[in-house]
């Protein structure tokens, strides 16, 4: 129960992101016909490739995001976006390398929170009444 809170979470926070960044830059955008299913079906994706690929890219990118002191982890949210810019083809298009960049901060940084405000905190008091 609690990791699909924890998912609900993380797809809640990567849908009000990508409405935000495509309602504030028009090198972003998400289908204007249907707005909400592809940026549901976007994010949707976005999860399932960080679910399924994004372990794997850290992996592999291990010593380089060592040497960057962690700089180097947005790229991976960056090659993710790219992916699902891919897959959605015209439904949704990233044209802004800058935007794109920015998108991935903006998605670690909400990763991030989400595990030191809420999975974090949750896991403690878990262990704590076990």
């Amino acid at each position: 129960m609690f990791d699909f809170i924890e998912w609900l979470l993380q797809i809640l926070g990567y849908a009000l992101i990508l409405v935000l960044v495509a309602t504030f830059f028009d090198t972003f955008q998400i289908d204007d016909d249907h707005l909400y299913f592809y940026g549901l079906l976007a994010t949707l994706i976005i999860f399932i490739l960080n679910k399924t690929i994004k372990p794997i890219l850290f992996f592999l990118t291990i010593p380089i995001t060592g040497i960057t002191i962690g700089i180097f982890y947005p790229c991976i949210n960056l090659f993710i976006l790219k992916l699902t810019d891919w897959i959605l083809r015209e439904h949704f298009q990233i044209t802004n390398i800058f935007i794109a960049f920015l998108l991935a901060i903006l998605i670690s940084v909400m990763n991030q929170l989400v595990e030191i405000v809420i999975t974090k905190p949750i896991m403690r008091r878990i262990k704590g009444n076990e």
